[in-house]
This record gives structure tokens, C-alpha cells and sequence, in this order.
């Protein structure tokens, strides 16, 4: 029993006794078919044809005599038609054979009765569908035909039903093998590049992907895309946690130094209260760093996407620009709403609009004074758009890439963390969108892509 079990664990037996199963029903179907339409049909005619003679031989013997039945039984046995497979016997009440070529009378010939009966015929024993009836005078009629092409033919069917049961077998034994093979074959590299990442924790490794276009190659490339992103985000928090210690620590050390000089003795009231004001400041801008990043979080993780809803990008991008408006003048810029075009998409709106308030916040900022942004709203065949453009000094090429990456600042000198497009992509990745940088020639242009809701 433990064998079986163990056997059965394998996915290549399953799959090759499964498929030696279908074919062998197959077969089996297609056999009971053939038995149906040949000697099922041969049956029924055989019947027919021997009831109808029967049927004549009855009516003769009560019109013409049992003279007439014996004459009629000879003509049928000599004109050299079916002759070797008709059966007729004529018997008188006492037993003495009248005509036909039937030793005797069946075993069971006490009844009229129809069906496939055993009887002798030239001192061979043979199996017959026999009718057997009583004529006038107590005589016993018996007609019949000879089953040994039916019984022939029900030989070959079972010949052939062992042959598909053979081949059944032949499919399972071989099947386990091959498809063990094929199955370890593409399985195994998966299985191999999993050890070695749960042995060695060597994320870069991959899936050494098979040529061709079968499910297996399409799981490979989705366990290494599986792994670009997970060594993606590994990436991402060694890199988070080795920018918040150092981002966190020199604003904690002035708190703690500025704790100190008002704890010092000899500190006046105003100092005091000076110093305790700069360490509230500095500890309020930890918490709005840790508050981003927790929004951050909250997006890759999906959390809020059960809230999701139709949401007019369109209504959110005009309510930002008037809030905005007002700052924009402040700094001596300008800021367009172009084009102002309807775009729909599936959302959590609150997100969405801070991801806005985000990009047209770091277009003024990095833009400076002067300058003029844009924000467009469109929407094409598969997708939804919102676009932010400045025509400030814009960012190196080099740097284009790096936008959006936690804590990363191109200009240190402006006030800032680092994290506001960080939260923008979070929030793009949420809604299965993406953040583009583009180089505006001047300035930048920031295009949060989203899908279409589906229709």
C-alpha cells in the first residue's frame, strides 16, 4: 500500500494512468460500437428472418399439412442459399425426424419459445438461435440459423478489447517514463533554481528557460519575473535602511544635542524654550518622514485597493490646480491646465490625488521661480494619462532613472525628502499604471500612466 501511495505522489504516473484510462475507454467505446452495429444488428435480422419463416411454416402446416412443411424445409436446405447456416428439424409427437438437418430436438423444446439455444447437427454440437413451436398434431417445428460467424465476430470484438486493454498498459508503463522525463526536465529547473536561492540566498539567480512556447516556458518567465521583482524590493529596503540611518540619524542627533543644552545648568528660559522649539521641529520632520513612508508601504502592499471606484482624473487635476494656483502666483510661476481633457479609471481617489498634488508640487519646487507647468489630463485607447511639464532646468539624463527612488534628491539644497514621487510610484504601481520621466527639452515632464477600466 505505502508502494502504491508513493507511486501514486508521482505526477507523471497520474498523468499516464489518466491518459491510459482515456485511451482505453476510447477503445472501449469505439469497440461497443462496432459490437452494436455488427453483430447487434446481425441479431436483430437473424430474428427477424427466422420468425418470419417460422411464421410461414406454421401457416403452411395448418393450410396444406405437415406433407407441405417437409417439402418446403428440403427446398430451403438445397437451393444452395445460407445452406450451411439454416437449421430446420420436423418431428412427429413420438420423435421421428420428418425433415431437416437437425439431429435431434433442442434440450429445451418443451416450450415455444425463441433465443440462442444449443443443438446438434451432424453429430457436432453447435449454437443456434432456434424457434421452436407446436404444430397441429402435436408435431415440433424447430427453425433456426447458425451463430458461428455471430460468435466469431464476438471473439474478434474481445481479441481486440484485450489488445486495447494490452495497449492500455503498454501506454502506462511507458507514459510514466516518458512523462516523468519531460516533467523533470522542466520542472527540474525550477526546482534547482529554488534550491539554490533557499541554500545560498542568491537572489540573481534565474530559471534557465527551455525554447519553445508551452506552459512550462511561460512558468519559468514568470517565476523570474517573480524574481526580478523580489530581488527588486530587497534592493529597495537595504537601500531604505541604509538611507533612514543616515537621513534619521543627524536629525536626531541635533534633537538630542538641543535636549541637552536646555537640560544644561545655567540655561536662561529663552534658550531653553529655543532649544526645546528646534527639537519639536526636528522630531515633527521625523514623523512626516515616517508617515510618507508608511503611505509608501501601505501602496506596494495594496491595502487600499479594495476601495477602489470610478474616479474622474480630470475633477481631481482641476481641484489641484485651483489649490495650486495660489502658489504658483506666490513664486512668480504660472500654472496651465492642459489639456484639460476627461479621463476615467478604476481608483482609490484620495490616493490619486495626493500622487497629483505630489507632481505639481515637485514642478513648482525644482521648476523655480518663473516657470511655467502644465498639467494635462487625456486619455487614449488603453489607457489614462496625467501629465505635469516644467520648463525649469530639467534633470540630466543620467538621472531620469533614478526619479522616484525613496529619499533620492538631485538638488539637496532645495527643502525635502526625497519621498514624494517615491509615493507617486507606489500609488502608479497600486493601480497597475506606472510613473514615466521624460526630459521636456526644457524642464521635466512626469506622466502618471494608468489603465482603462474595464469594460
Amino acid at each position: 500500500m505505502g508502494a502504491w501511495r508513493r507511486l501514486w505522489a508521482s505526477v507523471g504516473f497520474r498523468l499516464a494512468f489518466q491518459y491510459a484510462v482515456l485511451v482505453t475507454i476510447t477503445m472501449m467505446a469505439a469497440l461497443a460500437i462496432v459490437y452494436l452495429q455488427t453483430v447487434g444488428v446481425l441479431h436483430q435480422r437473424i430474428a427477424r428472418q427466422v420468425g418470419t419463416t417460422t411464421t410461414q411454416m406454421q401457416a403452411r402446416a395448418e393450410q396444406e399439412g405437415l406433407n407441405a412443411v417437409v417439402a418446403a424445409i428440403g427446398r430451403a436446405l438445397a437451393d444452395g442459399r445460407q445452406s450451411d447456416t439454416e437449421l430446420y428439424g420436423l418431428w412427429q409427437p413420438d420423435g421421428t425426424r420428418l425433415a431437416g438437418n437437425l439431429d435431434a430436438p433442442p434440450a429445451d423444446a418443451a416450450s415455444n419459445r425463441d433465443g440462442q439455444q444449443r443443438a446438434l447437427r451432424g453429430g457436432s454440437a453447435i449454437t443456434g438461435y432456434l424457434a421452436v413451436r407446436r404444430l397441429p398434431g402435436d408435431a415440433l417445428l424447430v427453425v433456426g440459423h447458425d451463430l458461428g460467424d455471430q460468435e466469431a465476430l464476438e471473439s474478434l470484438v474481445v481479441s481486440a478489447s484485450a489488445a486495447a486493454g494490452l495497449i492500455a498498459l503498454l501506454l502506462l508503463v511507458g507514459g510514466v517514463f516518458v512523462f516523468r522525463q519531460e516533467l523533470e526536465q522542466a520542472v527540474g529547473r525550477v526546482r534547482r533554481t529554488a534550491g539554490r536561492i533557499a541554500e545560498e540566498g542568491r537572489l540573481a539567480e534565474r530559471v534557465d528557460l527551455a525554447s519553445g512556447d508551452d506552459e512550462f516556458a511561460h512558468l519559468g518567465q514568470d517565476i523570474n519575473a517573480m524574481l526580478d521583482r523580489i530581488e527588486s524590493l530587497m534592493e529597495g529596503v537595504r537601500h531604505v535602511s541604509n538611507t533612514i540611518a543616515h537621513e534619521l540619524r543627524t536629525p536626531l542627533t541635533r534633537a538630542l544635542l538641543g535636549l541637552q543644552a536646555a537640560q544644561a545648568p545655567g540655561t536662561g528660559d529663552a534658550a531653553r524654550r529655543d532649544a526645546i522649539d528646534r527639537a519639536v521641529h526636528e522630531l515633527q520632520e521625523l514623523g512626516t518622514v515616517f508617515q510618507k513612508l508608511l503611505q509608501i508601504a501601505e501602496a506596494e502592499a495594496g491595502a487600499r485597493r479594495r476601495a477602489f471606484a470610478p474616479v474622474a482624473l480630470h475633477t481631481i487635476a482641476d481641484d489641484v490646480a485651483e489649490l495650486y494656483e495660489a502658489v504658483a502666483d506666490n513664486q512668480g510661476a504660472q500654472l496651465l491646465r492642459e489639456p484639460a481633457e476627461e479621463a476615467w479609471v478604476d481608483g482609490d481617489r484620495d490616493l490619486l490625488a495626493g500622487a497629483i498634488v505630489n507632481l505639481v508640487d515637485n514642478a513648482l519646487k525644482y521648476g523655480g521661480p518663473g516657470c511655467t507647468v502644465r498639467l494635462g489630463t487625456s486619455m487614449a485607447a488603453c489607457q489614462a494619462a496625467v501629465e505635469v511639464q516644467d520648463d525649469g532646468p530639467g534633470v540630466p539624463e543620467a538621472d531620469l532613472a533614478r526619479i522616484g527612488e525613496r529619499f533620492t534628491r538631485l538638488q539637496p539644497e532645495l527643502p525635502g525628502h526625497g519621498l514624494g514621487l517615491a509615493n507617486v510610484r507606489a500609488v502608479a504601481a497600486l493601480h497597475g499604471g506606472s510613473l514615466q520621466a521624460e526630459d521636456a527639452a526644457p524642464g521635466l515632464r512626469m506622466r502618471l500612466v494608468l489603465p482603462l477600466p474595464p469594460t
